[in-house]
């Protein structure tokens, strides 16, 4: 076994590769990345990681130091359920802008390793509130994150939940449109972090994570990475999918900077129109 000093060596190592994959000078996520135990959040091991090649492969032990790259880790693998890549999340936690104090929701929290990392970053007078659909994995956070006395655990349907009025709402799973909850529940100012997937995950999917900022009655929209992610319950329907399956064949999704929700935006400034709502050009 490894001594705490020599883990907490390897966590400022790993947090460092993290920073570097995203591109990021980012020193107070940094330290949230190196500060967390990921191995708290992922039961015993051995575990499964996702190789280069995109099949699960099995740690060599249960020596945590398996979980200080930046690989996704499988929490249920026969259903394809992951701790999520950490310089993805880094990208997307970056983009969200966390500050102290602030109220964030994270939609499809898992086993609430990033609510952790998140919660690290709103500090004491902050909120984080983690919402997972699986009732068990819920459980599971729950106990993870009981020592973090600024979050709490719902389980249920993150698209229909009442959780007040939040600055961020950090979406981890796969939708086909912005969910009206979400929208009306950012605080002036608010972000918030949406990946739009088409269906046939993990294969032949496609995606896209959005940042929309919240101005008053407006929403400002920019394209942040691209995605593959496990899908939302309760925020895809065939419509939407269909609408935008045609806007990916069409590309253009980087020049997006709002959504509006209302149906009369000139069809050569949607780059995908849903019912009631579009992303669209300046």
């Amino acid at each position: 076994m490894h001594s705490d000093a020599e883990m907490e060596v390897v966590r400022r190592v790993y947090a460092k590769q993290v920073m570097a994959r995203a591109m990021l000078d980012d020193s107070r996520l940094e330290s949230a990345f190196a500060q967390i135990r990921r191995e708290d959040f992922l039961g015993r091991g051995p575990w499964s990681l996702i190789s280069p090649f995109g099949v699960y492969v099995r740690t060599p032990s249960s020596d945590p130091v398996y979980l200080y790259m930046d690989m996704v880790i499988g929490i249920i693998p026969e259903r394809l359920l992951n701790n999520g890549q950490p310089s993805a999340h880094a990208t997307w936690i970056a983009s969200a802008a966390p500050n102290l104090g602030d109220h964030v929701v994270h939609v499809g929290a898992g086993t609430g390793y990033y609510s952790a990392i998140m919660a690290q970053l709103v500090g004491g007078k902050g909120k984080v509130t983690a919402v997972e659909f699986d009732a068990g994995l819920a459980a599971q956070a729950r106990a993870n994150l009981s020592s973090f006395s600024n979050a709490q655990v719902l389980d249920g349907d993150g698209t229909v939940m009442s959780f007040g009025k939040a600055e961020i709402i950090y979406v981890n799973a796969g939708a086909t449109r912005p969910v009206e909850a979400w929208l009306d529940g950012l605080a002036e100012g608010g972000r918030l972090i949406l990946p739009l997937t088409t269906d046939g995950y993990p294969n032949a999917s496609r995606g896209a994570v959005f940042r929309f900022e919240r101005r008053k009655d407006e929403f400002l929209a920019k394209w942040v990475s691209p995605v593959s992610i496990f899908p939302c319950e309760g925020a895809r329907d065939p419509e939407s999918e269909h609408a935008l399956s045609g806007a990916f064949e069409k590309r253009g999704w980087d020049k997006v900077t709002k959504l509006y929700r209302s149906d009369d935006i000139p069809e050569d400034r949607c780059w995908l129109r849903g019912s009631g709502w579009c992303l669209a050009f300046s």
